[in-house]
């Protein structure tokens, strides 16, 4: 997916069918299923906040282009005014435009704001503490890390999952390393000397990939695999 920060407020980016497809959607459905297009457009969403710092924290004026090989989607963020009857639209200059709030539009506030959204690569889960998934193209690699991280047990609750020939393992921050930043970046540092960023979130990993270890991932593999020298 390709992604252009335009400014504060706005955000643009593309995305093929092709890579819908990868991301488990159908290209008929998300224009017929609206459960579906809004599960693809949090997926984006959450791409586009972690590699833009984009949050989400009011209602989104959104445009859709479909072009011959993909989707080009303009997302602005707005404010509904005051007496609740305009959406107020930033503009580059730093004024706004109102625009009034008819059927369609807060049909289209009630159900892209505020949904539940599947969790990206790096994200905050429901209680708050940071979550992270990582991608192994080898399981080998889930090996080596089980072991580099023999100690570290208690510091992160994780699940390993297979999905299109890859195994990609969900970590979420516990313990010492809940509210230690740096600790976190610690760790997230010796997980990647394994292991490689992605875009797959757990929501299409939950629905489509096939869960390994429900959790414990790691002292789990330790316990059945032993460790080896070097790195394929």
């Amino acid at each position: 997916m390709e992604i252009e920060r335009i400014n504060e407020n706005t955000v643009k980016f593309y995305i093929s069918y092709i890579d819908i497809e990868d991301r488990g959607f159908e290209r008929e459905e998300i224009w017929y299923n609206r459960e579906r297009s809004e599960q693809l457009f949090w997926q984006m969403m959450d791409e586009v906040n972690y590699k833009e710092d984009f949050n989400v924290d009011g209602p989104l004026w959104i445009q859709v282009q479909a072009m011959d090989k993909g989707l080009e989607i303009i997302v602005t963020k707005a404010q509904v005014s005051k007496n609740g009857e305009n959406i107020e639209l930033p503009t580059e200059n730093g004024n706004t435009i109102d625009i009034s709030v008819d059927d369609n539009i807060e049909n289209m506030l009630d159900h892209k704001f505020g949904e539940n959204k599947g969790k990206s690569a790096k994200d905050d889960d429901e209680d708050g503490n940071l979550s992270l998934i990582v991608k192994f193209g080898d399981f080998e690699d889930v090996i080596q890390l089980s072991h580099y991280f023999d100690g570290f047990d208690e510091e992160v609750d994780n699940s390993l999952f297979h999905y299109k020939d890859n195994y990609y393992l969900y970590v979420e921050f516990i313990g010492e390393a809940e509210d230690d930043d740096d600790r976190q970046e610690d760790l997230i540092s010796q997980i990647f000397e394994f292991a490689d960023d992605t875009e797959v979130t757990i929501h299409l990993l939950e629905e489509y990939g096939k869960q390994i270890f429900e959790e414990n991932t790691l002292s789990q593999v330790r316990e059945h695999f032993p460790a080896t020298i070097g790195r394929s």
